[in-house]
């Protein structure tokens, strides 16, 4: 059954109308008539089983015949990536790291980053429609860019790990990780953090962490990371 996401769906809810965007992908391109039946989802953890009973491209009305809540998941994993120089691999990132399951994204601002404009409406779009097509009911949060040094020095809670390049003493991500737990992991551009980064994430308690015997892109690291965690907690 095909799943939508709309935010604005509240529970309890006995009807849905979807706007003349939605409408017109649903009619028009998928096709989709009256009696059919479609899953929507408001990213807060709850699916409803709908059915449609005015298939008109701009104004699709859903009558709701079921609803269900899911509980979140025992854990938080929040990525703070630091933008890659092509767009294309960020996106990437977005879209491959919500499939595996991911909490919360914050692009990091960094000495070596050659990119700090976003595409803020076509990376939250790449987000939904990824949560819709690995069948998530939870929408990961998308954060505004911000300037390392201001990332790392707010208050955290949980595991925060910080991976870098460094010819330093580090661990493996996967023997550090914690099960059910709050997870911050930091991920450097393509010139990786400089010193004083790390040195400043050192201090505000970040353990330094390995990704691996290789070195990593930027995306490829973060959708490594997304799934160590992933993998702890299955």
């Amino acid at each position: 059954m095909q799943l939508f996401y709309n935010p604005d769906i509240q529970p309890k809810a006995s009807t849905f109308v979807f706007d003349k965007e939605e409408s017109r992908h649903i009619v028009k391109v998928l096709r989709k008539k009256e009696g059919d039946k479609i899953q929507i989802t408001n990213g807060a953890g709850h699916v409803f089983t709908s059915e449609i009973v005015f298939a008109n491209e701009k104004k699709c009305e859903v009558k709701i015949t079921a609803e269900q809540a899911f509980d979140p998941t025992p854990y938080s994993l929040h990525l703070a990536v630091a933008p890659t120089k092509l767009n294309e691999r960020y996106e990437w990132f977005l879209e491959k790291a919500t499939e595996i399951g991911i909490h919360e994204i914050t692009p990091i601002i960094c000495e070596h980053s050659e990119r700090v404009n976003f595409k803020a409406e076509r990376f939250e779009k790449i987000v939904q429609s990824a949560m819709k097509q690995s069948v998530q009911f939870y929408l990961p949060k998308l954060n505004e860019p911000i300037a390392y040094n201001t990332f790392v020095s707010e208050q955290r809670e949980g595991q925060l790990f910080v991976a870098h390049c460094e010819e330093t003493e580090k661990q493996l991500l996967k023997n550090a990780l914690q099960p059910k737990q709050k997870v911050t992991i930091l991920i450097g551009p393509e010139g990786d953090f400089s010193s004083k980064e790390i040195k400043l994430a050192l201090e505000k308690d970040y353990v330094p962490v390995s990704l691996g015997n290789t070195r990593l892109r930027t995306e490829t690291a973060a959708v490594v990371a997304a799934h160590s965690v992933a993998f702890v907690n299955e």
